[in-house]
């Protein structure tokens, strides 16, 4: 999909409000994790050392805005990844991220040949 230009406002927003449920680490660990698949609050809990409080208002946050979708059995709620896109994003962030690094790196290597002894600071 090509978004239109410019932008129209009411979309403009929409987009800001995803991009701000997405900017909380714990929110971006959440969303890796349910790459695996389906997990129950306290499953998640548990495998990102979080109390159970914390990871529910973060999951609740996340379905809220349709990111994730959950479903609700017996006494547990099970949660997964229902926008695709959002895994596409973080991959797309990710790679773009590691094209950057490798870049910096880069450039210390090559200041370290060519300015031997001498600091970055």
């Amino acid at each position: 999909m090509t978004l239109p230009h410019p932008i129209p406002a009411d979309l403009v927003e929409l987009i800001a409000r995803r991009f701000q449920l997405l900017a909380e680490p714990t929110r971006i660990r959440l969303v890796d994790r349910l790459r695996d698949g389906e997990a129950s609050v306290q499953e998640l809990a548990d495998e990102l050392e979080m109390s159970q409080q914390n990871v529910s208002k973060h999951l609740v946050l996340l379905a809220d805005g349709g990111v994730l979708a959950r479903r609700k059995e017996a006494t547990h709620v099970y949660y997964r990844v229902a926008d695709g896109g959002v895994l596409a994003l973080c991959e797309q962030v990710c790679g773009s991220l590691e094209q950057q690094l490798r870049g910096f790196a880069a450039l210390v290597e090559e200041f370290a040949v060519t300015q031997p002894g001498r600091s970055l600071r």
